[in-house]
């Protein structure tokens, strides 16, 4: 039976749908993380005695610039080291002299010096080395001031005998760091001996070469050493025929003194007059 009371009921209203609140966009997530970060980290750069500091614009800028990752590397350009190469003889006279059977001069000391020196120059200056080439008594000399100097020469070419061939190191023991003057004459030895095969012949040394005038003339901070790359005589043929061989060997003994590359030792005996 229907109820005639419909006057007292009170209106139902139809169910209405309440949308669901949305969520913050994911970027203001983002936004809200970073400013936070951004503000611990600038509090803690403000302490008690920086926080009125006169450099707070350039505090500011530090933290606002970004900063490379982890494993990034910030190169820097580096200063081009300076190298000395002295022709023997060069500029003053022939050096030793080689002459045929009718005395003319078929070979001089002084370019077959020359020839090696500008090759040890030319490979160093292709690998970023500043190098100056200097004549035998060249006004450069005058406290000249390099990573190294080295001074190139050769032996007579005179016969003395069947043993005199090889090359032969010395340096300049009044430098200041004896230690560092030493470990040029290890490298040089230990690499002129690998490339050329040629031996080192300490035997032969003399007081003129331990007593050789450039080394009274530089900087003492530079640290210099003669080689004499061999016997005009018995290895004109490396010398002359295999000059690329000879220079290569001056030129990684100085590469392996100023990259303070392994080297043994060389035990260098004591001249005696």
């Amino acid at each position: 039976m229907e109820s005639t009371n419909r006057g007292s009921a009170t209106p139902v209203q139809p169910a209405r749908s309440i949308p669901a609140r949305k969520p913050p966009p994911a970027n203001a997530f983002l936004t809200i993380a970073w400013m936070a970060i951004f503000l611990a980290t600038l509090f803690t750069a403000w302490t008690p005695n920086s926080l009125f500091a006169r450099n707070l614009k350039e505090q500011l800028r530090l933290i606002l610039t970004p900063q490379p990752g982890a494993g990034a590397y910030v190169t820097t350009p580096q200063p081009q080291l300076r190298v000395g190469i002295v022709a023997g003889h060069n500029g003053n006279d022939s050096g030793a002299i080689c002459t045929d059977d009718n005395g003319e001069v078929t070979l001089t000391e002084a370019d077959v010096n020359l020839e090696i020196a500008m090759q040890v120059r030319d490979s160093l200056v292709a690998q970023g080395y500043q190098v100056d080439l200097l004549n035998e008594f060249d006004t450069r000399l005058n406290g000249y001031r390099a990573v190294a100097l080295v001074s190139i020469h050769n032996d007579s070419c005179e016969y003395v005998n069947d043993q005199a061939t090889g090359f032969k190191v010395a340096a300049s023991m009044d430098t200041r760091d004896v230690n560092r003057a030493q470990r040029l004459t290890d490298c040089l030895i230990d690499r002129y001996q690998r490339a050329t095969g040629l031996a080192f012949h300490a035997g032969s040394i003399t007081a003129d070469m331990r007593e050789y005038h450039a080394f009274s003339e530089i900087d003492p901070n530079t640290i210099t050493a003669i080689i004499e790359t061999g016997f005009l005589l018995l290895d004109r043929e490396i010398l002359t025929a295999r000059t690329d061989v000879v220079a290569d060997g001056v030129t990684q003994g100085i590469l392996c003194f100023i990259n303070n590359e392994s080297v043994v030792p060389t035990p260098i005996p004591t001249f005696t007059p």
